[in-house]
C-alpha cells in the first residue's frame, strides 16, 4: 500500500513525504532520488543524456537502493552527490526518455508490492500506483518554490527561478509521465504554511480513509 505525493520541484514533496512516513511509520521512498542516480552515473561516465537509448540502458543496468536516510547506487553511498545543482539539471533530461521512466517506475513498483510507503515524486498516482488510496498534488507558487531551492542549495534565487521555470516547462510537456495532478488527487498548496501543517492535513486524509 501506498500513499502517493506528487507535484513540482520546491513544492515541499520530500520533505512532507519522509515526516509524514516517519509519523506514520511507514516507509519512505524517494523516486526522484533514484532518477537524480541515472543522472548521476550518465555524468560519471561522460554519456550523452540526449540519447534515449543509451539512457534507457543505463537505468537498466544500475542497482539502486535506499538504506535509512541513505540512497546507494551500485553499493555506495550518493546521498551527498545526487543533490548536486549539475546533478539536478541532468536528472531532468534524463527522466524523459521512456526507457528511463520504465526502468524506474518498474524499480518502484517491487519496492512498494509488500510494505506501506508514502512515496513522492512525479508520476507517482498517475502512472507507478494509480490504485492507490491516498494520492496527493503538492504545489506552491512559483517564488515560493525558487525561495525554498535557493535555501537549500546556496543559489542565486534568480537563476533558481529560471532554471525552475525550464524544467516545470519540460516536465509538464514531456510525452511520457508528463507532470499532472491525478483526477482523483487531493491538490494541497503549501504556500506559507509550516511543514506541520502539511503532514497534519494528510494525516487527517490518511486517517479518514482508514490508512493507519
Amino acid at each position: 500500500m501506498v500513499i502517493a505525493i506528487d507535484g513540482p520541484a520546491g513544492a515541499g514533496k520530500s520533505t512532507v513525504a519522509r515526516a509524514l512516513a516517519e509519523r506514520l511509520g511507514f516507509t519512505y521512498l524517494d523516486s526522484g532520488a533514484m532518477y537524480r542516480c541515472v543522472a548521476l552515473a550518465a555524468l560519471e561516465r561522460g554519456a550523452d543524456t540526449s540519447d534515449a537509448e543509451a539512457m534507457g540502458r543505463l537505468a537498466a543496468s544500475l542497482a539502486i537502493g535506499f538504506d535509512g536516510e541513505r540512497v546507494e547506487l551500485d553499493g555506495r553511498d550518493v546521498s551527498a552527490a545526487i543533490r548536486e545543482p549539475r546533478v539536478t539539471e541532468a536528472s531532468s533530461l534524463v527522466s524523459v526518455h521512456p526507457a528511463v521512466r520504465e526502468a524506474m517506475v518498474a524499480s518502484q513498483r517491487q519496492l512498494i508490492v509488500a510494505g506501506r510507503y508514502v512515496a513522492e515524486g512525479r508520476d507517482i498516482g498517475t502512472v507507478v500506483s494509480p490504485d492507490a488510496p491516498l494520492k496527493v498534488f503538492l504545489t506552491a507558487s512559483a517564488e515560493e518554490r525558487a525561495r525554498r531551492r535557493a535555501e537549500q542549495t546556496g543559489e542565486d534565487l534568480t537563476a533558481v527561478l529560471a532554471a525552475q521555470r525550464e524544467r516545470d516547462a519540460r516536465d509538464e510537456g514531456r510525452e511520457h509521465s508528463a507532470l499532472r495532478a491525478a483526477e482523483d488527487a487531493v491538490e494541497l498548496d503549501t504556500t506559507g504554511l509550516a511543514l506541520d501543517e502539511v503532514v497534519d492535513r494528510i494525516e487527517s486524509l490518511a486517517r479518514e480513509r482508514g490508512l493507519v
